[in-house]
């Protein structure tokens, strides 16, 4: 029969299979290794973790566990965008004209004060979510009620985009 290292009580036969010592907590404390984890996948609904070994940093490593969904997250087109009317003279073409220069300013004269740009009422995280469940072919109803929000709400969004030329 096999016996605890620590104290020397006899270990019951499924303890012993695995384990030198017994449940003693004076036995627990002095042998008990704790196991590091790793979270490998992590997503709103769920987070998987797995043993943290040379084996699962070497996969953490080469990339396997890396989100397949990030090189198309948001929109296809690139994020990298011209400032608003600037097209680079290497990108224009003949149908657009190049953008007229503001007129000089003349001493003495002051400018008109600048509108203030109204307030989506939706986040920046709701447009993306929005826009990408759209990408995804979902109705602006099944968006609506995943995000929480309005089908009018979720239409206004969309069409926003399309506007600014995101989709």
């Amino acid at each position: 029969m096999a016996q605890c290292i620590t104290c020397g009580s006899e270990l019951h036969p499924d303890r012993a299979k695995k384990y030198n010592y017994c449940m003693a907590p004076e036995c627990q404390r002095k042998n008990l290794k704790g196991v590091e984890l790793v979270a490998v996948g992590v997503n709103k609904a769920a987070e998987q973790y797995m043993l943290r070994d040379q084996q699962t940093m070497d996969e953490l490593a080469s990339g396997k566990f890396a989100d397949q969904r990030r090189g198309s997250f948001g929109t296809s087109l690139p994020s990298a965008r011209p400032a608003a009317g600037r097209v680079p003279a290497a990108r224009r073409t003949p149908a657009q004209p190049a953008p007229r220069q503001p007129a000089p300013r003349r001493p003495g004269r002051s400018r008109p004060a600048a509108a203030p740009v109204p307030r989506k009422p939706w986040s920046r995280s709701q447009e993306k979510l929005a826009l990408l469940y759209n990408e995804q072919g979902q109705r602006p109803e099944e968006i609506a009620r995943k995000l929480g929000l309005s089908s009018y709400l979720v239409s206004q969004i969309i069409l926003t985009s399309k506007n600014r030329g995101k989709l």
